[in-house]
C-alpha cells in the first residue's frame, strides 16, 4: 500500500477535479495505522481502539454545514450503541478548534482527531487533497480486529455521506461481537 500514490482527478471541489494522495482502500483491507492529535494534543493511534467497532468520519472542517451535519448526525447515530464502538471524526481542523466545536455544540462524547500535524492519516487511508490542503470526505467502519468492513469516498467534498449504510454496517458487527461473546461464555459454562 503506497502512501504517496497520487490518484488524479478523484474528488472535486466547487466543480474542479482535485489529485488525491494515497490508497483506494476497500473492504477487507487491513486498516492502516494512523497517528494524529486528539483535542488535548494526546498522540492517538488506531490501535487506541483496539477491539473495538470504529467509525471514522473524515471530513474537512468541522466548521463548515456538511460536516458539522456529519459529524451530529453519526455521534447521534452511533455513540448510543455502547462502549465497544467508537465514532471518531478526523479533520485538518487544529485539536483546539475541534475541543471548541465540540463543546460549543454540545456534543459530548465527542472523539475528534486532527490530522493537521503530518497529514498521516490522509495519506495512508488515500483521502488527503493535495493541493488544497483538505481531506476528500469519506467514511470508514473496522472491525474489532482492524479490518475495513465499510469504506466511502465522496466524489465531490461538497455532497453528504451515506448516513444509513456504515451505521447498519457498526450494527450488524456489535451483533456479531455479541453473539460470539454468548457462544464463549455458554463455552466457558460447560467447562
Amino acid at each position: 500500500m503506497s502512501e504517496s500514490k497520487e490518484r488524479t482527478h478523484q474528488v472535486a471541489f466547487k466543480g474542479q477535479p482535485h489529485i488525491v494522495v494515497g490508497p483506494l482502500l476497500k473492504p477487507g483491507d487491513k486498516a492502516p495505522n494512523f497517528k494524529m492529535l486528539d483535542q488535548d494534543l494526546q498522540e492517538k493511534t488506531l490501535k487506541d481502539y483496539a477491539g473495538k467497532v470504529v467509525l471514522l468520519s473524515v471530513l474537512y472542517s468541522l466548521e463548515t454545514s456538511i460536516c458539522d451535519v456529519q459529524t451530529r448526525r453519526f455521534n447521534q447515530d452511533v455513540t448510543g450503541l455502547g462502549a465497544d464502538v467508537a465514532v471518531v471524526s478526523i479533520s485538518n481542523d487544529m485539536p483546539i478548534t475541534q475541543k471548541r466545536w465540540c463543546t460549543d455544540h454540545n456534543q459530548q462524547p465527542c472523539l475528534t482527531l486532527s490530522d493537521n500535524r503530518d497529514h498521516n492519516f490522509g495519506k495512508r487511508y488515500g483521502t488527503w487533497v493535495k493541493d488544497l490542503g483538505l481531506h476528500q470526505r469519506s467514511v470508514f467502519v473496522i472491525d474489532q480486529q482492524g479490518i475495513i468492513r465499510y469504506a466511502q469516498y465522496l466524489p465531490s467534498i461538497g455532497e453528504h455521506p451515506d448516513y444509513d449504510k456504515p451505521v447498519a454496517v457498526v450494527k450488524e458487527l456489535l451483533k456479531e461481537a455479541g453473539k460470539a461473546k454468548s457462544v464463549k461464555a455458554k463455552g466457558a459454562k460447560k467447562k
